[in-house]
């Protein structure tokens, strides 16, 4: 059941990632810019990774990188997910979709498109925004789980 969940909620993520894609390219392009209050809706592109690391990197370097981690963190997302919390699945799915949508979207065009922007944030994507909530449900998870490991496990009164 977990890795359906998993399998499902990846796969429905990157889709929606990817299909937001060409209509942020399509309306924001040139100057257009949409005010949401606490950010815009500005194209940006990004060549490199995170923070644009690496732009000056060829992207067949680029693209074939971000695919062999995003690979590994699938392998080791779908056999940890068994023992994980509902928390950490859904976290490691998000990861996942964040991941290979910006790997496919570079893949295409050799650079990610980027629309949100804060002003005080370099720019990101819905992918970028996977990557960082479903990072954090998975260190959430991780924390509630060893906290829960390390209390003293309690007697419980028995009634007969």
């Amino acid at each position: 059941m977990r890795r359906a969940l998993f399998a499902i909620t990846a796969l429905i993520s990157a889709v929606i990632a990817l299909a937001i894609e060409p209509v942020a390219r399509k309306h924001l392009s040139g100057s257009n810019e949409i005010d949401l209050g606490v950010a815009r809706l500005r194209l940006a592109y990004n060549s490199g990774v995170a923070f644009s690391l690496g732009d000056r990197l060829p992207s067949a370097v680029i693209i074939s990188l971000t695919a062999l981690v995003t690979v590994g963190i699938a392998v080791y997302a779908w056999r940890s997910i068994p023992q994980s919390r509902w928390v950490a699945v859904i976290g490691f799915a998000l990861i996942v979709a964040g991941a290979a949508s910006n790997v496919v979207d570079r893949a295409l065009d050799e650079q990610v498109t980027d629309y949100f922007h804060t002003g005080w944030w370099p720019t990101f994507n819905l992918a970028d925004t996977y990557l960082t909530c479903g990072f954090i449900l998975v260190v959430m998870s991780l924390l509630f789980e060893s906290t829960r490991r390390s209390e003293p496990e309690i007697e419980r009164p028995r009634f007969e």
